[in-house]
Order: structure tokens, then C-alpha cells, then sequence
């Protein structure tokens, strides 16, 4: 039995999982919080997960540019479960160095970049993502010099979806049927001219064209 009261948006003790934040919200205005865009985007997710252009179409009331930083935070967090779920597979052992279909990467976490596991690298690369997520861009987080940060960070956290494809696909298979999380950040990137194909290794699925 739900726990939750009419017009409550609130997950009361006793409500089971199945009903948690069962509640939807019809505009970024109806949240009434400091983090609307951010809760916005989370229940949107939980109504509408494979629809991407939904999820893409900027909200009345958001910049375009606020609305691209709560995706690619969006898309961090969602991360850090990924990566935690493929070191189930993918530990320092199997794959002591991060690459993906024959092409080595360098780690930028160590001062001098160098090579790292793909786990070490994945992890470090969230970390550095979050951290300059967390802090204040430059131009506000919509110019010239923000653009080349969030193209930074895209292209590092790409590599480690292309790591799960080459080399764990069945692991990439199963999340990216149960999550669409990799369409997504493709999709967000191809949008806001993040990604450059020449980059794009990974071969395009339907729900990535």
C-alpha cells in the first residue's frame, strides 16, 4: 500500500518501492524547490526514459545551456552506477589499461597523463566531470570557453561507453536496454555539437541516428 498523500510530493515512511516519487509535474514551475531543474529532469526520466526528443526538448522557463548542464549532470550520476555495475567484469586485472577497439587512452587524473585501468580511468574521469560540474564554469557556463570544457568532459566520458562496447558488450547490451543511457548522452551530444564524429567509434544504434 502507498504511503504517499495526494499532492504530496513526498516519499513517506512505510511507501514501497515500486511507489516511490510516484508524483509528475506538468512544468519546471510546478517544482517548488531550488533544484527545479534538476527534479524536473529526474521525474521526466522516471515518466519517459526512452524518449529522448521529450527528454531533449528544452522546458518554458530554461536556457537552452541550463538545461544541457542538468543533462550531463543528470547523466554523471547515472554513470557512476554504471561504472560500479561493469567493475563487477571490469577490474584492474582484466583490463589494466583503458582502450576501446585497439586505441589506447591516457588518464589526465595523474598530473602527467598516463595510462590507467579502465575502471581507474572511468572513475577518475566522473570525479574530474563532477568536480568542474560542481564549480563555476567559465563564461558562466555558456560561451566559447564552457563549450570547450563540456566538450572535454563528452569526450572523455564517451571513451568509457566505447571500453563497455569493444570489450563488455553483453554488460553495454543489457544497461543500454534497461537505462537508454547511452543514447542519450549520444543524442545530447550530436545536439549541442559535443561530440565530433570523427570521435564516434561506436557504431550507430536505431536509438542513437
Amino acid at each position: 500500500m502507498t504511503r504517499m498523500q495526494p499532492g504530496l510530493r513526498i516519499n513517506l515512511p512505510g511507501t514501497r518501492e515500486e511507489d516511490c516519487f510516484g508524483w509528475t509535474y506538468e512544468s519546471v514551475s510546478d517544482v517548488k524547490t531550488e533544484l527545479a531543474a534538476q527534479e524536473y529532469l529526474q521525474a521526466l526520466l522516471r515518466q519517459r526514459r526512452f524518449d529522448i526528443d521529450r527528454l531533449l526538448q528544452v522546458p518554458d522557463g530554461i536556457e537552452d545551456q541550463r538545461w544541457l548542464y542538468e543533462h550531463m549532470r543528470q547523466i554523471c550520476i547515472e554513470m557512476g552506477l554504471y561504472v560500479a555495475q561493469i567493475h563487477k567484469e571490469c577490474t584492474e586485472q582484466t583490463c589494466p589499461s583503458m582502450q576501446a577497439n585497439g586505441q589506447p587512452f591516457y588518464c589526465a587524473a595523474h598530473g602527467r597523463p598516463r595510462t590507467c585501468s579502465a575502471v581507474g580511468y572511468a572513475v577518475h574521469t566522473l570525479d574530474y566531470t563532477m568536480r568542474h560540474l560542481s564549480s563555476a564554469l567559465p563564461d558562466g557556463g555558456t560561451g566559447d570557453a564552457a563549450q570547450k570544457h563540456f566538450q572535454s568532459m563528452m569526450r572523455r566520458l564517451y571513451r568509457i561507453f566505447a571500453h563497455a562496447y569493444f570489450h563488455h558488450r553483453e554488460f553495454f547490451e543489457r544497461q543500454e536496454a534497461a537505462s537508454g543511457l547511452f543514447a542519450r548522452f549520444v543524442r545530447l551530444g550530436r545536439k549541442h555539437a559535443l561530440l565530433p564524429e570523427s570521435q564516434l567509434i561506436i557504431p550507430d544504434l536505431p536509438t542513437t541516428a
